[in-house]
């Protein structure tokens, strides 16, 4: 996982990769969650490009992140995910508290 900030912005970037599951979610979310505070980001991506299977761990690694970036005024954009997370993204409902935007040669 990467994580950068962008001052000019405010976004906070996290690329995610391999497998979120709930062996890898909790350092996920130690690490993501301390980056949050560190910058207090307008806009935390949220990565996927990289990812290659995510359960119900990587839902609620999303809506724990959602819960965090509410009282600070900020929004989540889930970017790049492959067909098969969009799909549990959207089962989730997870459109309804964050942006998804596909990969660019996924959306014709």
């Amino acid at each position: 996982m990467q994580i950068h900030y962008d001052t000019e912005t405010g976004k906070l970037h996290v690329q995610l990769d391999g497998e979120i599951d709930h062996h890898s979610s909790n350092a996920l979310r130690a690490e993501v969650d301390a980056a949050i505070y560190a910058h207090l980001p307008r806009t935390l991506v949220l990565d996927f490009g990289a990812v290659s299977f995510m359960d119900s761990s990587g839902i609620g690694l999303i809506m724990g992140r959602y819960k965090i970036m509410q009282p600070l005024g900020g929004e989540i954009i889930l970017a790049n995910p492959a067909p098969h997370i969009s799909r549990v993204l959207r089962l989730a409902g997870m459109e309804r508290l964050a942006c998804i935007e596909l990969p660019k040669e996924v959306v014709s």
